[in-house]
Parts: structure tokens; sequence; C-alpha cells
């Protein structure tokens, strides 16, 4: 975009705040909650859990708050964003974020509940309206990418919080959505990825969402059953296999320029981290344990990166833009 262009919006940048940016909060979480696991599990200092909590939790009140200031101000803008067939998946990252700042005020039982039931409720109703939106409109192709798995992972981690609040029944019912529609939408982006056009490079960051499901299909799984039995190892493979099919495929990533969307890489390597400290707690294996720290290094440094050039190009102006 031309410098000119640049200066005729910095008055308008509220009503282009997107809904994205609610994947940082899901990214800085995912980093707090792998810092205060690894404390517990992995004698790692507790100090960068204690600065991450504060960082995340005044993030997730800034960005909340602009949001609802957008809604309140420009809501066509917002009702543009609700009913686009890419961006509708997004507001379920609000849903999740919720549920994640719940999880990491879990030691303070009334804030992590009014944050987990307001954040189910809503991740509820997200599931139900994007399904209906995908029944209801003729999407293309092109419209599917790893995004949508969004609405999908969020009720998968409604179980991993929300043992202390709620009854595992109605747990099991989010945990069922959740595994259900990631083997279909699992099958539908594996189509699109194979047989149809590439992505956009803006987009190409979305493909970690694929090492989500299973990996909070684990974490959620074990919450439910206590079990670490067949099934629960054939998610952490899954999530395994995933996250080194993308490592491997590196090269399609380094030279991507930097989108918003950048913020797709960290919350997937949060939960593939997270899988593999509950399976070093669980087995003792000295494989779990490299797992457990490499991804956890792996996460702190892609976080900061990604951190620094949002930094850097909100600074540009280059953010809540019109595309």
């Amino acid at each position: 975009m031309s410098e000119e262009k640049i200066k005729s919006i910095p008055s308008n940048r509220l009503q282009f705040f997107p809904v994205m940016m609610f994947a940082v909060i899901m990214g800085l979480s995912g980093l707090t909650l792998v810092c205060k696991r690894a404390s517990e599990i992995l004698g790692i200092n507790e100090y960068l859990y204690l600065i991450l909590k504060t960082i995340t939790t005044f993030i997730f009140v800034a960005v909340l708050l602009t949001y609802l200031f957008k809604f309140l101000t420009y809501t066509i803008e917002v009702k543009k964003e609700f009913n686009h067939p890419v961006r509708i998946n997004f507001f379920a990252a609000i849903s999740i974020s919720f549920l994640l700042v719940s999880l990491i005020y879990k030691d303070i039982f009334i804030i992590s509940e009014v944050l987990f039931f307001i954040g189910a409720f809503l991740h509820l109703f997200f599931t139900f309206n994007t399904l209906k939106f995908w029944i209801n409109n003729n999407l293309e192709m092109q419209h599917s990418n790893p995004a949508w798995f969004i609405p999908i992972v969020g009720n998968l981690i409604v179980p991993v919080v929300g043992t202390t609040h709620l009854d595992s029944m109605y747990l099991m019912f989010f945990f069922s959505i959740g595994i259900f529609f990631w083997i279909i939408m699992l099958a539908i982006i594996l189509n699109r990825i194979i047989f149809h056009s590439q992505f956009a490079p803006k987009f190409m960051p979305t493909l970690f969402i694929l090492i989500a499901p299973p990996s909070v299909g684990l974490l959620a799984y074990y919450k439910l059953t206590h079990s670490l039995d067949f099934f629960a190892m054939i998610l952490f493979n899954l999530g395994l296999f995933f996250t080194f099919l993308l490592f491997f495929m590196y090269k399609n990533f380094v030279k991507i320029k930097f989108f918003i969307s950048w913020w797709a890489f960290t919350f997937p390597l949060a939960t593939i981290a997270l899988a593999s400290i509950l399976m070093y707690e669980l087995t003792n294996k000295n494989i779990y344990e490299f797992f457990s720290f490499f991804f956890t290094f792996v996460l702190t440094i892609v976080v900061f990166i990604v951190a620094y050039n949002t930094i850097v190009h909100m600074f540009k102006k280059e953010i809540c833009i019109m595309e």
C-alpha cells in the first residue's frame, strides 16, 4: 500500500481493527500456559510465566475492549466480518480467548468460572452460527482453509478448561462435536490442499492449525478419562506428525511477508508443547522430555519473533488498515 493511502487511513483504524487480533490472545495464552506447565513439570523458573500472565491479561482486556468499541462504533463493519466466508471462523477466537484466560486464572476460582461460562456459551453460539453459515451459503472451495478448524478446536478446549466448572456429561458434548467435525474438516482441507489452488501467502501460516485438533484432543481426552490409552496415543502421534510435517515444509514459510495471520504459528505450537509435557508427566520417558523442552523453546522463539514483527508493523501503521 502506498504511503499516501496509509496516511489517509489512521483516523479510521478502529474501523479496520480485525477480529483476527484475538489470535494474538490465543498465542500469548498458549505460551503462558506452556510456561506454567513447564515450571511445574520441567523445573523451569516460573518468573516468565508470571510476566506472561500479566502481559496476556493486559492485551486480552485491550483487544476485547477495542473490538467492543468497534462493534459499537462501526457495527456495519463487524457485520461484514461476521458474514465473510473466511473471517467468520475467527470469531471463535473470541470465545477461545475467554476459555484460555480462564485456564490461566484457574487458581482464582470466581474469575476462572465467569470467564469459562462466557467462553463456553459464546463458543457454542459461534459453532452453531458458523455451521449455519456453511450450510446456508454457496461456498467455493477456495474459501476453505485451516482457519475452519478454529470453531472446531474450541469445542475441544472447553473440556480442558471446564473440569472444575461443569459436569463431565456436558463437557463430553463439546468433546464429541470437536472430534467429529475435526475428522470431517480434515478431509475437506486436505482435499483443498492437494487438489485445488494453493493458499494465498497470508493464509499459509494457518496450516499450523492442523497441529491443534489432535493435540488439544489429547489434553481434553485425558481430562475426561484420566487414561493414556490407545486412542490417546493416536491423538498425540497425529499432533506430532503434523508438527514435523510442517517443520519439513519450512521453505513454504520462511519468505512469507508479515501478516497478522503469523499468529497462527503460535497457538498450535503451544498445544503440541502442552501435549508433550503431559506425555512426559504420565510416562516419564526421555523422548517426551526432549519434545517438551524442544517445543517449549521453539514456541518461545516463534512468539517473540511474531510479537516483535507485530509491534514493528503497528508503529509503521501497517496493521488495522483497509485490505
